[in-house]
């Protein structure tokens, strides 16, 4: 019995078909793929949220404060918190009085999935600590985006719990950059993207940058909170 083969043109058809169906369906993946990431990097800050305040409890209800003006970094905050996170990891040999260098470090809850510059550039270290807890009120008012990272800092004043008076509406953690966006990188000081934070109460939220309030400085910042810890990061 004859059997008729595929045409050429009923080829080329069928895949036609499936190229149209994968160009639809890719980019779904994708999301989805993004979601997942987007919810690992929520649960991270949860973890690291339950870890500020297991610190606080030892330490007089304070937040840590090492007297270092650079501490919202995420390569010097995660030293004090260590401890609290079961991590594996110490300061490089060969600098051990850099806080931006390690050796045997296991970056774990402390790098997002989605977070391609932190592996290269900070050490495997995607969050933040915001300043306004090491800081005062005043200190905070006054103080400029350039004394964060390279201006004239005032001394390093340890904050307690007791002291936020909005908890559930205080910025105390966060992505530093938008990683779950492509194509937009914009960190605290931009007003570009969306951002997971942790807030003080312990929840955490995925937050466009025009959802959170102007700092002091103009832009989304939570280490220069309009008063502080006594202040607000959202509405």
């Amino acid at each position: 019995m004859y059997r008729r083969g595929f045409t050429l043109i009923e080829l080329l058809v069928v895949i036609a078909i499936i190229a149209i169906l994968a160009a639809m369906l890719f980019p779904v993946f994708a999301r989805a793929r993004e979601s997942g990431r987007k919810t690992v990097c929520l649960s991270n800050l949860r973890q690291i949220g339950v870890a500020f305040i297991m610190y606080a409890d030892d330490a007089d209800e304070g937040f840590p404060n090492t007297g270092d003006p650079y501490l919202w970094m995420g390569r010097r905050w995660r030293w004090p918190l260590q401890p609290y996170l079961a991590m594996v990891g110490r300061r490089d040999p060969n600098a051990p009085a850099d806080p931006n260098r390690s050796a045997g470090f296991t970056p774990q809850i402390l790098l997002c999935p989605s977070d391609i510059v932190a592996p290269a550039s900070w050490d495997s270290t995607s969050y933040a600590y915001s300043a306004a807890f090491y800081h005062t009120p005043a200190q905070t008012n006054a103080m400029t985006t350039v004394d964060l990272y390279a201006g004239a800092p005032p001394p390093c004043v340890t904050q307690r719990l007791a002291d936020v008076v909005f908890p559930s509406r205080k910025v105390v953690g966060g992505e530093w950059l938008t990683n779950h966006e492509a194509g937009v990188k914009d960190g605290w000081w931009g007003w570009g993207g969306a951002r997971s934070y942790l807030f003080v109460d312990g929840h955490v939220k995925y937050l466009q940058a025009t959802g959170i309030l102007p700092a002091n400085n103009g832009f989304p910042d939570p280490n220069l909170t309009v008063d502080g810890v006594r202040g607000v990061d959202v509405r």
